[in-house]
């Protein structure tokens, strides 16, 4: 087999979709966020306002996260130095399980290197703890829940997205004996559409299924101590377990599960992705600690935050844009062609230097590709007013419909 030639057919059919994705080299400076630097392909550096970023409330820059991984680092150094299991638990590490574990009111917490993996490893594994187990997951659930339900083996049910009814079908037709399992996620991050909480756990209680919820990106953001939706809707007591990040809103590293002390210590001891993985740096986990310490009692950030997001779907909207509004954080404007999304991405960045990044499939369905805008307290009027102003000039560039989307 001719290899190469192989990867450049492979290549070009994604240049041919629109859809080759490139990276952008930045660099983020302390105290500045959300402006930076970009340093382009000539090497040429130029300003920009980074407007797609995951670290939503700026706790990347908090310099009490900063101290706290300051002093881990000259405390400890570098790296953990193994596994959990094999010299690479500290009390670094368990303090932050014990901060997350009071976050969302459960008994325990287990710490992964990122919710991606922490999805993948839990949900593969709770079949070998729970023989027989189906589980029961949104159309729409992230690419780590899917494949977290797949590489477990086993029955898997896909119910339509958000459709409880659906979901109760389903979980009707099903052996009343079989365990049972609930995967979705509380804020889908590609709309911004919220999941039905109270709803799911509602048929959990009914069919005597396990509830499992991605609460990604919405820790930090949602309820009186920021652990997300679930706690938001008081709602956070009827889910056995939530997976959540470090790496958005409190603007670190990693990912966790929360849930009974019984849960967890089963999934440690039988998980893989867990077992095999090199802990986070001490360094790390002191800063996520540090951060979610800080959000337990920063409503005005997540209040500042809301503001700006209403403001720019308020100021995109008047324009005729097509936003799609869920009533999250989140801004997605339609665009619908990836062509057109990659071009607006590379003018907004290069003409204006603003910078957010194209989303396009496999991330979202064919023909919904658009601009995820994630706005921060941190971006003062001035971002907007530039943001909204460009915007306005490449539709108009580009000939692209002002017909607004429904929500």
């Amino acid at each position: 087999m001719d290899y190469d030639s192989a990867l450049d057919a492979s290549l070009q059919r994604l240049h041919d979709e629109g859809r080759y994705r490139t990276f952008i080299d930045i660099e983020r400076r302390q105290g500045q966020f959300p402006h930076a630097v970009w340093t382009k392909p000539d090497g040429s550096q130029k300003d920009i306002t980074v407007w797609c970023g995951n670290d939503y409330l700026g706790m990347g820059q908090n310099p009490v996260v900063l101290a706290a991984m300051h002093e881990a680092l000259d405390a400890t150094g570098a790296g953990s130095g193994g596994t959990r299991n094999i010299s690479g638990t500290t009390v670094y590490h368990k303090r932050l399980e014990a901060e997350i574990a009071d976050l969302h009111g459960k008994q325990a917490a287990l710490v992964f290197t990122s919710a991606y993996i922490a999805n993948d490893a839990t949900l593969s594994t709770l079949r070998s703890i729970f023989p027989g187990l189906i589980i029961y997951s949104d159309a729409l659930n992230h690419a780590s829940m899917i494949e977290g339900v797949r590489r477990g083996g086993g029955e898997k049910r896909i119910f339509r997205h958000n459709d409880v009814a659906h979901l109760r079908a389903l979980l009707a037709a099903d052996d009343p004996a079989a365990p049972k399992l609930i995967a979705f996620e509380s804020i889908y991050s590609m709309d911004g559409d919220f999941g039905p909480i109270a709803a799911i756990c509602d048929l959990a209680e009914e069919f005597g299924a396990l509830t499992y919820i991605d609460e990604v990106h919405a820790v930090g953001m949602y309820g009186p101590s920021g652990a997300g939706v679930a706690e938001r809707d008081g709602q956070m007591h009827r889910i056995d377990i939530i997976n959540g990040t470090l790496a958005k809103a409190y603007g670190v590293f990693g990912g966790y599960i929360a849930a009974s002390a019984k849960m967890v210590d089963a999934v440690r001891s039988y998980a893989p992705g867990f077992i095999f993985t090199t802990s986070l740096p001490p360094a790390v986990a002191a800063g996520a600690a540090a951060s979610v310490r800080y959000l337990k009692t920063a409503q005005n950030l997540r209040d500042a935050q809301q503001t700006q997001a209403r403001i720019l779907k308020t100021r995109l909207k008047a324009m005729g844009l097509p936003i799609i509004d869920h009533g999250s954080h989140i801004v997605p404007v339609h665009v619908g062609d990836p062509v057109h999304c990659k071009l607006i991405s590379d003018m907004l960045l290069e003409n204006h230097g603003i910078y957010v990044q194209p989303i396009n499939f496999p991330t979202v369905p064919r023909g919904t590709e658009r601009l995820r805008f994630t706005p921060s307290p941190v971006h003062g009027p001035g971002d907007i007013d530039r943001l909204v102003r460009a915007m306005d000039a490449l539709w108009s560039h580009c000939a692209l419909n002002r017909a607004e989307a429904a929500a």
